[in-house]
């Protein structure tokens, strides 16, 4: 087998185990490291923590060959309630830190540093109240976090871009929607709809499949060095067209704005015993991840429908082999581990 060629930090996390199960079909050979002790597809995974400087700088050392930094390690927003706020700075800045600058120095080498953020970072910009039009959230959106969560994410995107700027070595971030398969956190969601319902449906607005996040990560490491630097929205693209009646009608019936855009896709969904959300708050559009990275998103709200029309299942079959990961050890209610 050949040398180590992408770091995979989180490799035992939702995303980190899927890349490491993933990248070899794409070319590539990775090493994971995470906190927990774990194998994956016959790769190797380090015990460690980012947040601790000298282990960094030994997995750099110990794998002198690689061009590649997937960074998925992070405390996440299911932690908030069960870690301090010095956690959440120790592993989501202080570690991204660790890992940007064992990785930058070694100038020309690293092809791709690319680092998983969140479209949590929005925070209060992704949630207009009743009776205001939905939220048309692109990269032009500045975040307003509301939660150490949001909050430490939007810092390592800006230690991302610092880095990036003094030494050139090429850094994307992607800001990724919802792609946990657990059951939603919120109380209301869980007992309105279905749980395949619910996550159908959000493929309109807010949820990506696990599958297209790790083609998004592999072509940000193929258009990492042409482009330079990057932040972008890694979601099933909407079906919608931007404007102030469809973001007015969103808010105020958004089953005619989807059932106007998709007819025969939300006859499907109706056919097959769901419903249609009543209202919808945000739309992300990846329209600039689709144009600028080549990325090329598979797993939509139409294909979902396509794909339950016969019979089949809507979700990836990656997402069926990375199960329910979790986030805690110990019962903590839906994230439970």
């Amino acid at each position: 087998m050949s040398k180590p060629d992408v770091l995979v930090t989180g490799a035992c996390g939702h995303l980190g185990y899927a890349l490491m199960c993933s990248l070899s079909s794409y070319g590539f050979n990775p090493v994971g490291i995470d906190i927990l002790p774990s194998t994956t597809d016959g790769h190797e995974v380090l015990v460690g923590s980012i947040a601790e400087s000298e282990f960094c700088t030994q997995v750099f050392q110990r794998y002198p060959d690689l061009k590649y930094v997937l960074h998925t390690a992070t405390l996440h927003k299911p932690h908030v309630g069960s870690h301090t706020k010095s956690q959440f700075i120790d592993t989501n800045i202080h570690g991204t830190l660790n890992l940007l600058e064992n990785a930058a120095s070694r100038p020309g080498q690293i092809e791709g540093f690319i680092f998983t953020s969140t479209t949590s970072t929005f925070g209060k910009a992704l949630a207009p109240r009743p009776g205001q039009p939905a939220a048309w959230i692109d990269e032009d959106v500045v975040p307003v976090p509301k939660n150490i969560y949001g909050t430490t994410k939007v810092a390592a995107e800006d230690l991302c871009q610092l880095i990036q700027s003094q030494t050139g070595m090429p850094t994307l971030v992607l800001r990724t929607s919802r792609f946990f398969p657990e059951e939603d956190d919120d109380d209301e969601a869980r007992a309105n709809y279905a749980d395949d319902n619910l996550k159908v449906c959000e493929l309109l607005y807010r949820r990506v499949d696990v599958a297209d996040v790790v083609s998004a990560h592999v072509c940000a490491m193929r258009e990492a060095k042409r482009i330079g630097w990057g932040k972008y929205i890694i979601s099933a693209p909407p079906p919608f067209t931007k404007s102030n009646a469809l973001l007015r009608l969103l808010d105020r019936s958004a089953p005619e704005a989807i059932i106007e855009a998709r007819p025969l896709h939300a006859k499907i969904l109706l056919d097959h015993g769901w419903t249609l959300p009543i209202r919808l708050d945000r739309v992300y559009d990846s329209s600039k991840a689709v144009a600028e990275l080549k990325w090329e998103p598979k797993y939509t709200f139409e294909r979902a429908l396509e794909l339950i029309k016969e019979g089949k299942d809507w979700k990836s079959p990656l997402t069926g082999q990375m199960g329910k990961r979790g986030y805690h050890a110990t019962p903590t209610g839906v994230y439970t581990k």
